[in-house]
């Protein structure tokens, strides 16, 4: 077992979120993953018993004390899934130009009317709208609709089966993001302690903050957006989230396939502007479900998002069921340090720039990213109580390797999603020369000084006190070493 001090860090800027399942269920296999590449780990709660979760969360930590290094636990919540009731045998084979009655009768469906127990749906539904059956194997047009029934024409050839999921693009239903079982899931996720909590269905801003309201500061929220009818309040949505996910499955679904990568780069664009994580998501590299090796095609996506400057990249089935799931995190690993490399990634990435809105913490962080360029920076070590400042300098996406020191564990696993950030834990700092104590011990430690270079310094005053970042040194290790070396 390779230790921390001899895997240092990793590489590369973006993260790998990997999702754990039934091929990633073993100690040692979640262990390869984490060496393979992985920086934190998805727990979807559409599948699995508490259990089963509960177990994965041990083992994770397990790891992470292994290779004394923050990891993060991301946990997806399932959201509210929208399903036909039941249909007489089973199945109804439809064909296009068929009419049918959907309604809210529990009883089961014929050649005529099929069950829909969504008054949701009804209520929000109009003439012309779309509804799309099972991800849209079956297309039905809305030809006229009140609080209870509607009349729907059918687009295509398919069949509808039992409680096959239904999508309603462009339309804002009304109900909330979080469903009974989500809140009872959240519950427990907080009591586990998981870092990063995603919310499904988010449709409008206020969805987000009914969430952070339950979570309460213990984990930070991550807004996936799924639905096209986000985009008419997308600022608004990412500026309520800790970050965002490009969620590309139903999103997939509700538009044209040709608009999904329009869509991604508007979602990218936005995040990146406002400051925000963003991650995409969803078959990235599906081929290596069955395959150990992508498609061309696949790697292109994956290199895709990392010229746009993601903070991290996501694999789903590749490592929860897949055959091959340390060789896709590892596959992965190997694209997004292969694309860094390339000097038009940096070009195109800081082709979009993120807002600054006045602060102290917007000024320091403007000034490293300049005396970076200027002093061939090895490392930027930003101190921090509750993650802001190495947010705010991975959001600058500075060439040096940015070192996170916080006091706080939770923060630190938090911030191992965000770009270009080396998490880490560290005492508690009460002066300057302690800061510049801790920060030369850590960068030598983790692998990041390089001599007669200079290491930045981003910390504020009163020390411990969050949102007070007001402070730039500038350091240079071998002069700092020879005081400190002791005890490094």
């Amino acid at each position: 077992m390779r230790t921390f001090d001899t895997v240092t860090h990793r590489l590369r800027n973006a993260k790998i979120i990997a999702t754990l399942g039934p091929a990633s269920d073993e100690l040692d296999r979640i262990r390869d993953l984490f060496e393979a590449g992985a920086d934190v780990f998805r727990f979807n709660f559409s599948h699995g018993t508490y259990d089963d979760h509960r177990r994965r969360y041990e083992l994770v930590r397990q790891v992470e004390r292994e290779f004394n290094r923050p990891i993060g636990v991301l946990m997806d919540l399932q959201g509210p899934k929208l399903r036909l009731g039941l249909i007489e045998g089973g199945h109804l084979s439809v064909k296009a130009g068929d009419q049918l009655i959907l309604d809210q009768d529990a009883a089961l469906g014929t050649e005529m009317r099929v069950p829909l127990p969504h008054p949701e749906i009804f209520a929000a539904i109009q003439a012309g709208d779309m509804l799309l059956i099972d991800d849209g194997k079956v297309r039905l047009r809305v030809l006229r609709s009140d609080a209870t029934h509607a009349r729907v024409e059918v687009c295509n050839d398919g069949v509808l089966s039992d409680r096959k999921g239904v999508n309603v693009p462009g339309a804002i239903l009304p109900l909330s993001a979080l469903t009974d079982k989500d809140k009872r899931d959240l519950a427990f996720g907080l009591e586990l302690g998981v870092d990063w909590v995603a919310l499904s269905f988010v449709q409008r801003a206020q969805d987000i903050e009914e969430l952070k309201a339950l979570v309460d500061n213990r984990a930070w929220v991550m807004a996936k957006l799924e639905k096209p009818a986000v985009f008419d309040a997308l600022e608004e949505i990412v500026s309520q989230a800790d970050a965002v996910m490009v969620a590309r499955g139903d999103l997939g679904v509700e538009s044209p396939p040709e608009e999904v990568p329009v869509l991604q780069k508007r979602i990218i664009r936005v995040c990146r502007e406002m400051g925000k994580p963003v991650v995409v998501a969803t078959q990235m590299l599906e081929s290596m479900i069955q395959t150990p090796v992508p498609t061309r095609a696949e790697v292109s996506d994956v290199a895709g998002a990392i010229y746009d400057g993601v903070d991290a990249v996501m694999l789903s089935a590749e490592s929860a069921s897949g055959t091959y799931p340390v060789q896709a995190v590892d596959m992965m690993d190997r694209i997004i340090r292969n694309t860094e490399q390339d000097s038009l990634q940096r070009d195109t990435m800081q082709a979009v720039q993120s807002h600054r809105d006045g602060s102290g913490r917007d000024a320091i962080s403007a000034a490293i990213r300049t005396v970076a360029d200027a002093l061939d920076v090895s490392a930027t070590v930003a101190f921090t109580a509750s993650g802001a400042t190495a947010l705010r300098v991975a959001h600058e996406r500075p060439r040096s390797a940015i070192v996170s020191m916080t006091p706080y564990l939770s923060v630190a696993r938090r911030l191992s999603l965000v770009w270009g950030v080396h998490s880490t834990q560290a005492p508690q700092v009460c002066s300057a020369d302690e800061i510049m104590e801790h920060s030369t011990q850590a960068v030598v430690r983790h692998g990041f000084a390089k001599p007669k270079k200079a290491i930045l310094i981003a910390a504020g005053t009163p020390f411990g006190v969050s949102g007070t970042t007001n402070l730039l040194r500038i350091a240079w290790v071998d002069d700092w070493v020879q005081k400190t070396d002791e005890t490094i």
